[in-house]
């Protein structure tokens, strides 16, 4: 089974979704790209059924992928301080664990990729639920919502986790479209402890930074693959205009057992392109170019890291980190 394990969903609340949209800054700035990805218009942004739309479109894309059977779908959780306040003002956006919970359980399509805080006042009631309507992993961006996975107060939490077969995936390197909270949490060392207790980590992006903005926690993450056999990363957003991606890194990407660690993940729906890693020498110009001319974006991807040299067990690897639920 060859699944996309970084899929995210945006909603606006239409349909009582319990989602909302409200871009800061860079998001702002990016919204109309982004929507465009998905071949989507700022029209339907703030039209009446988006998340009926972005939904349904995201389905047509996996049905639609030779490259991809399954796309696991990531809710969005808000920060929150230590004590469990939420900090909504903090967010740019908000997806809930209701809709893609729901989403998976009406199409075998798509997994479902829920989000909790650990410092929510409910979060306990909120992963059993979670559990038990079938998650398939916890997503968090702990730079962005304040999540110190280390913090002696979430060891209950991560035992549970552990104990669930329950994978943590979670952000880690640069972050430019959403406030930051706190920059230190970008590097995967915030995994640390969640690895000891025991729960499966996948690092998403596996801690590359953007060149000459933000640090790059590359060697991190790879010195922490060889303490841990129950890390793991994806390659989301490392096909993309971003400047994540180099050469060297592509290479030790590829490589060696590092390479036996590395999941599929597209980050839709951040637009994926060659031309960086064209212009890097990673990709030749023919591969870019019949890569730009296919139109679903979740086969584009696909495609782009086929030719960058990614294996194919990259795309079937989830299937054995990601708690898969059974169906009837």
């Amino acid at each position: 089974m060859r699944i996309d394990c970084h899929v995210h969903v945006v909603g606006t609340g239409t349909s009582g979704t319990g989602c909302w949209y409200r871009p800061r800054g860079l998001t702002r700035i990016g919204a109309p790209f982004l929507v465009r990805a998905v071949g989507l218009t700022m029209r339907d942004l703030h039209g009446p059924d988006f998340d009926r739309i972005y939904a349904e479109r995201l389905l047509a894309y996996v049905q639609g992928a030779p490259s991809i059977d399954r796309a696991m779908l990531l809710a969005h959780e808000l920060p929150y301080r230590d004590d469990g306040t939420p900090l909504p003002d903090r967010a740019s956006f908000y997806v809930s664990n209701d809709h893609v919970l729901d989403l998976a359980q009406k199409h075998p399509e798509f997994l479902a990729g829920v989000s909790i805080h650990p410092s929510r006042r409910d979060a306990f009631e909120e992963l059993e639920k979670c559990l038990t309507g079938g998650a398939a992993a916890l997503k968090c961006l702990p730079n962005v919502q304040g999540i110190d996975w280390n913090d002696p107060r979430h060891t209950r939490f991560l035992e549970l986790m552990a104990e669930a077969g329950l994978p943590l995936l979670a952000h880690t390197g640069s972050e430019r479209t959403m406030p930051v909270m706190d920059a230190k949490l970008a590097s995967p060392r915030v995994l640390t402890r969640p690895l000891e207790i025991g729960v499966t980590c996948i690092a998403a992006h596996c801690g590359t930074g953007m060149m000459l903005l933000d640090p790059d926690y590359l060697d991190v993450f790879v010195e922490m693959t060889e303490r841990f056999p129950n890390l793991y990363g994806d390659n989301s957003a490392l096909a993309a205009l971003n400047f994540r991606l180099r050469p060297s890194a592509l290479r030790r990407l590829k490589q060696g057992a590092l390479a036996e660690r590395i999941l599929h993940g597209s980050d839709l729906p951040v637009p994926s392109s060659g031309l960086l890693p064209w212009a890097g020498g990673m990709l030749s110009w023919r591969a870019h170019r019949e890569t730009a001319r296919i139109k679903n974006p979740l086969e584009r991807d696909a495609k782009l890291k086929e030719a960058l040299g990614f294996s194919p067990d990259t795309f079937t690897r989830a299937g054995r980190v990601l708690r898969l639920p059974t169906r009837a």
